[in-house]
């Protein structure tokens, strides 16, 4: 789809075109000019006073033409950022309204294409706005229909519930730890994930590092008196060490880190079922850990095989018996909608099986086409659901949990995800994972040790989010954890001497 853009010149507005243009069309190229090769027109009209006006008109090559204009007042702002931030979001209201109008289809998270939004209704709670007008604006600023609006208010109902004290964290921290092997690559994936096979030498370098980054983290931790709220082992897969070098690794956590006893909730992903042995449970029994992630994606064998899982449908069952026989009470299971080759009746299968188990959490995703993926490098391999079915999808989902008894905690969305969906975690009410909560509503920092672990450190006076991540790849890792750990604790020092100063 060639979309000739007239009227913007601004190169800022290229980005948020292109974004939504995509919600819309699978492929889109955006032309800033006419361009007789368009498939359509799209005129702009903007003017920019007391308030901010933007009209746009649509007409295709077939002559049919559509029309729609906004005006909003214009905000005071204390940056030209912040000001060009009110513009785009007018000149995206009426570009979203066009192309719903000619493609008749809705979306449903209307001009968003960030991942976090809970993120808005939780500022807005914050700010004493009232649901009512919350809602209302929602609804009149970002086009989110009353669908996904609830959805929001769900979530952030059940996370101040679970967490009453969300915020007012920032004097503490969480602790993401990656661990970046695997058993095999799966087409889907991006996350830094080596095959572990053939790299014990390069497992054991990697592991010299991160026990170092730990030592040294929880060394600031307790000269400062920073407590830690919740921390996360994952990947990669974090099981696919060996079960002594599991043991270590939590020896070194609770020997460095500050009051391990009372950190509210440790978390260790072992999503691929083919990690999981006797011995490795009783390592985090051991270690009072006992919430674990096992994760199916899809009771279907031959999608397993597809996107690259080796481990077979009855694995993933048995290995959910063991670790609940061995004391594993806080189970998460994930699911994803939309794999290669699935509809809805491997989808309503997929279901059916989780019924058979009940863990304490499901979490449904929706299937992203990566940037760098291996499915997104040869979609012509991988054939999956349109739309309509994805939304069918995931609608099974929203009633399977209800009718289960749990209850939407937390979201998250993807850019290039399926059907503009989202991915949802639900629990059993009480059973929420608070790390999920921490990092998709960036109310603390959350430090990330290890191979392509990321940081986000916040400012609280601002909410500023500074950015930080290691190294992906292990060898460039190995070489350089000690500089990577050092220019942390420089950002730690600056964050929370400012603290310091707020007190």
């Amino acid at each position: 789809m060639k979309i000739s853009i007239i009227g913007l010149a601004d190169d800022r507005f290229n980005r948020p075109l292109q974004l939504i243009a995509n919600l819309f069309f699978e492929e889109s190229q955006i032309l800033k000019a006419y361009n007789e090769e368009n498939d359509v027109q799209i005129k702009f009209t903007l003017k920019e006073e007391a308030n901010v006006s933007v009209s746009a008109e649509l007409k295709d090559s077939a002559g049919n033409i559509i029309y729609s204009d906004y005006q909003k007042e214009m905000l005071p702002s204390n940056s030209e950022k912040e000001r060009f931030k009110q513009i785009k979001n007018a000149v995206a209201h009426v570009y979203l309204t066009v192309l719903q109008d000619w493609t008749k289809i809705t979306q449903k998270w209307g001009i968003l294409t960030g991942i976090r939004p809970t993120k808005l209704l939780h500022r807005k709670v914050r700010d004493g706005i009232s649901s009512e007008l919350a809602h209302q604006q929602l609804k009149d600023d970002y086009l989110i229909t009353d669908e996904k609006i609830e959805l929001m208010q769900q979530i952030v109902d059940r996370q101040l519930t679970v967490v009453p004290d969300l915020y007012s964290l920032q004097e503490e921290v969480s602790i993401y730890i990656g661990i970046p092997f695997c058993p095999t690559k799966c087409a889907y994936c991006t996350f830094p994930a080596y095959a572990i096979n053939g790299r014990q030498g390069s497992v054991e370098s990697f592991l010299g590092g991160l026990h170092y980054e730990m030592r040294k983290i929880g060394e600031w931790l307790k000269e400062k008196g920073v407590r830690i709220t919740t921390v996360y082992f994952g990947g990669g897969t974090p099981t696919s060490i060996t079960a002594n070098e599991m043991d270590m690794l939590y020896e070194e956590m609770y020997t460095s880190f500050p009051d391990v006893e009372h950190i509210r909730e440790i978390t260790v992903e072992a999503g691929r079922p083919d990690t999981i042995t006797l011995e490795k449970l009783e390592v985090l029994k051991k270690w009072n850990i006992d919430r674990i992630s096992i994760n199916p994606q899809s009771y279907t064998q031959e999608t397993l095989k597809a996107i690259g899982r080796h481990h077979t449908v009855v694995e993933t069952i048995d290995k959910y018996h063991l670790a609940r026989s061995k004391g594993m009470n806080n189970i998460n299971m994930d699911l994803i909608i939309g794999l290669p080759g699935e509809g809805i009746s491997e989808f309503v299968h997929s279901l059916a099986e989780t019924e058979k188990l009940m863990p304490e959490s499901l979490t449904v995703h929706t299937l992203s086409f990566k940037r760098a993926s291996e499915m997104t490098k040869n979609k012509e391999k991988y054939k999956v659901a349109e739309r309509e079915e994805v939304e069918k999808m995931m609608g099974l989902a929203q009633v399977w949990t209800k009718d289960h008894g749990y209850v939407p905690y937390y979201l998250y969305r993807q850019k290039n995800i399926l059907g503009n969906l989202e991915n949802v975690g639900y629990c059993i009410p009480n059973q929420e994972s608070i790390y999920n909560i921490m990092i998709m509503e960036e109310q603390q920092t959350i430090i990330g040790l290890g191979c392509g672990a990321a940081s986000k450190f916040i400012e609280p006076s601002t909410g500023k989010i500074t950015h930080f991540a290691n190294p992906k790849d292990p060898k460039t890792y190995n070489d350089s954890y000690e500089t990577y750990t050092e220019d942390k604790l420089n950002i730690l020092d600056e964050i929370f001497s400012k603290k310091s100063s707020l007190a």
